[in-house]
């Protein structure tokens, strides 16, 4: 088999294949500055597959790329199989491997098609999500799912644990999709079911007070690994950590009261504790050693945040 994904989720899946598969290719995103210094950096799964001495190849496109459609072909895979690899693949790739393209995507589909299904997910307040195993096509998540499987959401997961819960299950669900290849039964989605997750944007990060508490609540653990969760007060912005659901009336925004455990901020319905405070250009602090120090307390409003009408 061939294996094509970049980020650390991907490489359990790298790993759970490999042990029982002969992995003839591994694909990867190319290397890409990372930090201050912008040091040339493979992804993780490109780092993993060279610590193990695995063909790797990182192709800068894949549409019209005649060489590396060659070095699949030439590679002998049987089958590819495709976790978070983060480019579109062309029809011409798809039909090289005599049993296609496998994607491993992290939602219950046609639920939650799009590069981020784990963020949108806690962002739509589910309770359960998972894992569907589907043949790929040239559509965005559009093919016939091959294996299911579904992952109850704890309630205080971020899409951190939630990322980390769903690699485990993908890299289970596609060894055990691989050895029944032959004998799995596609079965067509209904695209009048579908909804989308697109790639997140800083915009998703800002909190929207009007929202319930659960709905400030959900967002703040969708966005939990990127853009993170960010406020306005008085224009400066601060990012926040660990909110939860508190009790408390009041306008949007308004702070109702400051104690050892937090802010608390009201919402469009009930209110949100914030256990942490980040300023621009300062170190994350405890909410009331923030609040002390910057003049926040009862009464103080936080600025409101909509989304432009679309």
């Amino acid at each position: 088999m061939a294996f094509f994904g970049s980020p650390a989720f991907a490489v359990p899946v790298l790993d759970a294949v490999r042990e029982r598969f002969e992995v003839v290719l591994v694909v990867a995103q190319p290397d890409k500055p990372v930090g201050r210094g912008l040091k040339l950096t493979p992804p993780p799964v490109a780092a993993r597959a060279a610590e193990v001495g695995l063909p790797l190849a990182q192709p800068r496109k894949l549409r019209g790329n005649a060489t590396f459609e060659a070095r699949l072909h030439d590679s002998g895979a049987d089958v590819a199989v495709t976790c978070a690899y983060g480019k579109i693949l062309p029809g011409s790739l798809l039909a090289v491997p005599r049993y296609g393209f496998l994607n491993t995507h992290t939602s219950l589909l046609p639920k939650y098609r799009g590069a981020a299904p784990i963020q949108w997910a806690l962002i739509g307040g589910e309770t359960v999500t998972g894992t569907t195993i589907m043949q790929t096509d040239e559509g965005l998540d559009t093919g016939p799912i091959l294996l299911q499987e579904e992952l109850p959401i704890a309630p205080e997961w971020t899409s951190l644990e939630l990322s980390d819960a769903l690699s485990t299950q993908a890299a289970r669900l596609i060894v055990e999709a691989l050895s029944r290849l032959p004998d799995l039964s596609p079965i067509r989605q209904d695209d009048a079911q579908a909804t989308h997750a697109p790639l997140l944007t800083k915009e998703d990060g800002f909190v929207r007070w009007t929202d319930s508490a659960r709905a400030v609540v959900n967002r703040h653990r969708g966005v939990a690994a990127w853009p993170q969760t960010t406020a306005f007060l008085g224009g400066a912005r601060l990012k926040l950590s660990g909110l939860t659901v508190a009790e408390g009336l009041g306008q949007p925004g308004e702070v109702l009261g400051v104690d050892a455990d937090g802010l608390t901020v009201a919402c469009g319905e009930g209110a949100v504790r914030v256990a942490t405070v980040q300023p621009e250009a300062r170190k994350a602090q405890p909410a009331a050693v923030w609040a002390s120090g910057a003049g926040v307390g009862r009464g103080t409003r936080f600025d409101l945040w909509e989304p432009a009408p679309e």
